[in-house]
């Protein structure tokens, strides 16, 4: 399902849209989205991205232009979820606190990687398959691991 308001940059390919749920989020021109993704409200995906299938981006998350998400990578925007508030009533938007995450341009993120909430991963980095990122990722950076760690640069892989 692709919802009336969401902002389609020219050439954006949507491989099925019939096996996508996107609302209320912006994807700039030439980005290309695989099936089963999602993408919510309040998304910013930039312009010549590769959004991989099976991949959740969340509320809060903005990525910049030229940006590779492989397949199933997850967003995450809350620190501390829950279903429920003290009262037992189902939680709504007014009972929890958004957090932004930043991936910076031309950043490319592994199969897989869970990024939480509060992050930026940084320009040309690298985000092995697997990994989950609980802190900021420096530009030029690759990271792997859990949590992920820097273990070179990917200025050094030309």
């Amino acid at each position: 399902m692709i919802s009336q308001d969401v902002q389609l940059g020219d050439g954006v390919l949507i491989f099925h849209p019939d096996l996508v749920n996107l609302y209320g989020c912006q994807i700039g021109a030439g980005t290309k989205v695989g099936s089963f993704v999602e993408i919510q409200k309040g998304a910013s995906i930039g312009a010549r991205c590769k959004i991989s299938s099976h991949s959740f981006i969340c509320e809060g998350v903005e990525i910049d232009d030229c940006v590779f998400v492989g397949h199933g990578v997850m967003f995450i925007n809350d620190t501390y979820p829950k279903a429920v508030g003290e009262d037992g009533e189902l939680q709504t938007e007014a009972d929890w606190q958004l957090i932004r995450t930043r991936v910076k341009s031309r950043a490319s993120i592994g199969s897989n990687a869970t990024i939480l909430c509060g992050i930026t991963i940084g320009e040309n980095a690298l985000v092995g398959a697997g990994a989950v990122v609980t802190k900021d990722v420096p530009d030029y950076a690759i990271v792997a691991g859990v949590p992920a760690r820097v273990i070179g640069d990917t200025r050094s892989q030309d």
